[in-house]
């Protein structure tokens, strides 16, 4: 009698459940989905447009005018002799900003004397350039200071010289 228990093969209990129920399909298709999403391959990041890049000329002030911060135009301005693009600073020196009177001409004389008025700027465009004749020891200064801050904070585009300038008539 001990032989024929050990003969007859065991089946599984009749309570248990089995592993393939509607609940498990759903978990198991859930947990495939998270790995998915986890794992799948990412598309490549997409760089933004280089800006143009920036060509060292020779302005005149009639050239120099229009980049004043309108119409989506870089922002430059001329410092004894060098222009200089404050795009970066447009706050500053574009359209509304405390400087903007500076912005697409010759702001050497006004820098130097701290003042922001119209009467700082040269006038005729097609003149000789502000020649800063007039200028104390003390302004001096003041203009080389901005000067030196322009240089370590914005890059030098160009330079600024008459109209009739030689140099003029070669950018064309």
């Amino acid at each position: 009698m001990a032989d024929s228990k050990m003969d007859t093969p065991l089946s599984p209990p009749s309570n248990t459940q089995s592993i393939i129920s509607p609940v498990n399909l759903i978990l198991f298709a859930l947990l495939l989905a998270l790995v998915y999403v986890r794992l799948r391959p990412k598309p490549p990041p997409t760089l933004s447009k280089a800006p143009p890049p920036i060509v060292f000329r020779t302005f005149t002030p009639p050239m120099l005018k229009p980049y004043n911060g309108e119409n989506k135009m870089p922002v430059y301005l001329a410092v004894n002799g060098k222009v200089f693009d404050v795009s970066n600073g447009r706050n500053f020196y574009g359209p509304g900003g405390p400087y903007e009177n500076f912005a697409g001409r010759d702001a050497s004389r006004g820098l130097a004397c701290g003042s922001f008025d119209e009467d700082m700027l040269t006038k005729d465009l097609e003149g000789p350039l502000d020649d800063l004749k007039g200028l104390g020891e003390e302004e001096w200064e003041a203009m080389m200071g901005w000067e030196e801050r322009f240089q370590e904070k914005y890059l030098v585009v160009g330079k600024l010289v008459a109209v009739g300038d030689s140099e003029a008539s070669k950018e064309g």
